[in-house]
């Protein structure tokens, strides 16, 4: 089997950055209607990969979550190459680990060496700096293939 070959960073930016703005929205993807941190991303491979390979079940909203399986990681795994943390760059997607112990919950992408795109509960789509809180909160980091 070939290795997957990246998406183009910049047009995964480009792509996230339409984003900006859209009211956060739980389970959600559209743009500029609603959505949330996997909603965004969900929406940014639609417009950069294609459809959505498998539909997504219900999830909780609890950041806290423990459990034996990394569902959002084995998810990602399925559809996107995974990377070293330490690796990521711009237009890399990123989970975020919110609590020691707890699963990875979170979502972002990367926008630049120091900033990010992410949905947040009442801020909505954001591009903010990556600060050495969220920074270390990183769990895991993906490339969205070429379509």
């Amino acid at each position: 089997m070939s290795p997957v070959v990246a998406a183009d960073p910049a047009r995964v930016i480009a792509t996230a950055r339409a984003w900006l703005g859209t009211p956060y929205h739980d389970q959600a993807s559209l743009r500029g209607v609603g959505c949330d941190c996997l909603g965004l991303a969900r929406g940014v491979w639609r417009e950069v990969v294609g459809p959505e390979p498998f539909p997504i079940p219900p999830y909780s909203r609890d950041w806290g979550e423990t459990g034996p399986r990394e569902v959002l990681a084995d998810g990602a795994r399925a559809m996107m190459s995974e990377i070293a943390s330490s690796d990521a760059g711009p237009g890399a997607l990123v989970l975020f680990r919110m609590a020691p112990r707890a699963i990875a919950k979170h979502v972002g992408i990367l926008t630049g060496p120091g900033t990010f795109l992410h949905a947040y509960e009442r801020l909505g789509v954001i591009e903010e700096p990556l600060t050495p809180s969220w920074r270390r909160r990183i769990a895991f980091a993906f490339l969205f293939p070429q379509p």
